[in-house]
């Protein structure tokens, strides 16, 4: 608490008086001591790594009481309320939180809807058919909401964050929220693998995939959706790898069984050239891992901006770096920092295209036949790389079973059984010989394709698999690009 103190104190000492006055006065602010998890809070320092002494968060309500001043905004003026958020519900559809500044709403009433349509402005007249209050953790139907208050409104199905309400008679938008524009996209579509529908994933059609993608546009405002072109699959378009990430999650959590392409930027052409987003990026980490993270940085064409030590031996860096470079950067420096990193990007507009970036040096192993992995197969291929896969585990041509070391794919059998004979053998320390399996989560798997890669998710499992799975036909295209230079 007294480091972040004077880090305040050193922060506000660069900046002007007014600034300076807010720091001191946030300094003379109560200091609390809280446990979300425990449910308690306490004004009262504990002993280091102990939860603080307390019963409930009472302390807590108290003070936000006793000193967060309380909304300002005259009831009786027209009415002025900004979208700040969005959310769907199944029965009302596309719900917009909004914050009244000024006036009042009501169930039913014509209100002015002020939005932006190719960058310019446009008012319609639009009926709130429901207002909704919330009551702890559920939302309540209400007749009217005041300013001041926070409420949920239906009725409008294309509301934006940002997009004002106002009075019909009196139409003044306040200043918009400005979203971030989508920086990388994947292509979700249908599980076209030889292993669809053999495990507990019940949503397979294209229909389905569709509908659903089509209700998290009602709710989610981070994401897009465009047609790609192909009746199985579609280009979905978000802020970062890690939200798409969890938007395939939530799909797989619910029964879908999906492909799931390699993460790519969303590029521009400006002036004639191609441009790509860019982020500026913050880390924190403990100085002895400066000159790894420098590397990582600069193989990812990152540029450090500033560097400052802060204390207890503690480094901050900011970078700016293209969208393409952070795709798989966070296990990285994850592993490079064990654990202790701490990383932050925003979004900082779109530069020219910053060249090719080469995250992963190494090749694939590629199964070059459909059944399943033998023990005697692994063990014979044990010195050509790690692998994804055990004894037992179901494969087919074209899957993606381990990592090759060298650049290059490796099509490799992984169902070989061994040939009897009728002499006698011991085969009780085999299983213990086998190195354990590399296990690939979602967002690992996303991170690990090459661009002639994809991902097969289903709820049991998540496999690499080439995008085309026949052999001959891979390396008849890898011809033709060699051949086009």
């Amino acid at each position: 608490v007294s480091e972040s103190h004077d880090l305040l104190l050193d922060v506000g000492s660069d900046l002007d008086e007014g600034a300076q006055r807010a720091a001191e006065d946030a300094l003379g602010l109560p200091t609390l001591y809280a446990s979300g998890r425990a449910g308690i809070a306490s004004t009262v320092e504990p002993a280091n790594g102990q939860n603080p002494e307390g019963e409930n968060l009472d302390p807590l309500f108290d003070v936000l009481l006793e000193h967060i001043p309380p909304p300002q905004g005259d009831p009786d003026a027209p009415l002025q309320a900004l979208v700040t958020n969005l959310d769907a519900s199944a029965f009302l559809g596309r719900l917009a939180l909004i914050r009244i500044y000024k006036g009042r709403i009501r169930k039913g009433q014509q209100v002015a809807w002020m939005r932006e349509v190719e960058g310019h402005p446009v008012i319609t007249n639009a009926k709130i058919t429901e207002l909704l209050i919330t009551e702890g953790v559920d939302r309540t139907s209400t007749d009217e909401a005041i300013a001041g208050d926070i409420v949920a409104v239906a009725g409008i199905p294309e509301i934006m964050i940002g997009d004002t309400l106002a009075d019909t008679e009196h139409a003044h938008a306040l200043p918009r929220i400005t979203v971030d524009e989508p920086a990388i996209s994947v292509t979700i579509g249908t599980n076209t693998s030889p292993l669809a529908g053999k495990v507990s994933g019940h949503k397979l059609t294209a229909r389905m995939v569709k509908s659903r993608l089509d209700t998290e546009l009602v709710g989610n405002v981070s994401i897009k959706v465009v047609d790609i072109g192909r009746p199985d699959a579609w280009e979905v378009q978000g802020r970062g790898e890690l939200a798409l990430a969890v938007l395939v999650e939530q799909m797989r959590r619910e029964g879908f069984e999906l492909t799931v392409g390699k993460p790519q930027v969303v590029t521009r052409t400006i002036d004639g050239k191609l441009h790509e987003p860019f982020e500026a990026m913050t880390i924190d980490c403990p100085e002895e891992f400066v000159g790894a993270i420098t590397q990582l940085m600069a193989a990812r064409k990152g540029r450090m901006e500033e560097m400052a030590n802060h204390a207890a031996g503690w480094v901050r860096m900011d970078f700016i770096v293209p969208s393409r470079g952070l795709i798989g950067f966070r296990t990285d420096f994850l592993t490079l920092t064990r654990g202790t990193g701490i990383a932050n990007a925003v979004f900082d507009g779109y530069r020219p295209w910053a060249g090719e970036i080469r995250a992963r040096h190494t090749g694939s192993l590629v199964s070059d036949r459909t059944g399943s992995v033998t023990p005697f197969a692994m063990i014979q291929l044990s010195d050509r790389g790690q692998f994804f896969v055990e004894p037992g585990d179901d494969t087919y041509e074209g899957q993606v079973v381990g990592i090759n070391p060298r650049a290059e794919d490796l099509d490799v059998n992984v169902t070989r059984e061994k040939k009897l004979t009728n002499m006698r053998s011991s085969t009780a320390d085999v299983m213990e010989t086998l190195a354990r399996p590399l296990e690939l989560g979602l967002e690992q798997a996303m991170e690990f394709c090459a661009e002639d890669e994809c991902v097969e998710v289903t709820p049991e499992v998540v496999r690499v698999r080439k995008a085309e799975l026949d052999a001959t036909l891979r390396a008849r295209a890898r011809s033709r690009a060699k051949a086009r230079g």
